[in-house]
């Protein structure tokens, strides 16, 4: 009976020694996760051997470089964001300077045989006031659709007649950019689901990219309930189809070319919010963005 009860005080002593580790092991780690939250890069570890505690560590230890992965790559985000910003509002001021210039000459000329030129001083400054414009519209629609309340109104559209209003509206760029839009549409009478406002700004948006970044004839094909908006690409630059519709991407890295980098984004983020979707592709030195539409 003795040695019984010897054997289990014994017992109760390890057992109790045992939990007394397991706590001491926890609240050291519980200080270490103090310090990691305030900004120590420690590796976490134990006094004791214990398997389950060991085990615990390693699994910690493999979430703290996770998580300390993901803030570096929101760091690195966050740090490109504003490099990004810095370049739009570089963008956004090269236009504006060079309509202020330009209307500055325009007020200088005197009327001696100066009116033509006068009149292609205001031309140019007007130009560069549309695409400041522009710019700044599409700033605007970037940070509403970064907003949770941002909520397109869907109703049933029908199609030609919105894109030809979009076409004629843009007769004078395509005029003075020597190329031809041409429609090809196998249902004229097709309709949508879409928001009427935000549908013309993808329309706008995909035409006034063709006509930055491309050439000749602009061809917009109906097939089935998709568009396909694509022409010839200009010498200046390739864009890459997994890119193009990032934030702020740019094909080529010139600066002021009346483009904001936010375009095709844009047009990616309106199609996915009125239950459409985009692709680009680029073959045989063509660009396309085939554009589904919510039938």
């Amino acid at each position: 009976m003795l040695t019984a009860l010897l054997c289990l005080s014994a017992l109760v002593v390890l057992l109790g020694i045992h939990h007394i580790r397991i706590l001491l092991d926890v609240r050291y780690l519980y200080r270490q996760l103090g310090e990691i939250g305030q900004g120590s890069r420690i590796e976490l570890c134990t006094h004791g051997r214990q398997k389950d505690i060991l085990a615990l560590c390693t699994r910690l230890n493999k979430l703290r470089v996770i998580c300390s992965r993901q803030t570096l790559q929101y760091e690195r985000a966050q740090k490109q964001l504003k490099q990004n910003i810095a370049s739009l509002a570089h963008d956004i001021r090269t236009p504006l300077t060079g309509a202020s210039g330009y209307v500055q000459m325009a007020l200088e000329c005197d009327g001696g045989g100066e009116g033509g030129k006068c009149g292609r001083y205001l031309k140019i400054a007007l130009d560069r006031l549309r695409e400041l414009e522009d710019m700044l519209e599409e700033l605007f629609l970037f940070t509403k659709l970064t907003s949770e309340e941002f909520a397109p109104h869907l109703c049933e559209i029908q199609v030609l007649p919105l894109l030809s209003d979009c076409l004629v509206g843009m007769y004078h760029q395509f005029e003075e950019k020597g190329m031809t839009p041409r429609a090809e549409f196998a249902e004229e009478g097709l309709r949508v689901l879409a928001d009427a406002e935000y549908l013309r700004r993808i329309f706008q948006n995909l035409i006034r990219n063709a006509l930055v970044h491309g050439a000749q004839e602009l061809v917009i094909r109906q097939i089935g309930n998709c568009l396909v908006f694509e022409n010839q690409l200009s010498e200046t630059g390739c864009p890459d189809p997994g890119q193009v519709f990032e934030r702020f991407y740019k094909a080529d890295t010139a600066r002021g070319r009346g483009s904001s980098g936010l375009g095709l984004f844009i047009v990616k983020e309106l199609a996915e919010r009125m239950g459409g979707s985009v692709r680009a592709e680029v073959k045989d030195g063509r660009f396309a963005v085939t554009y589904w539409l919510n039938t």
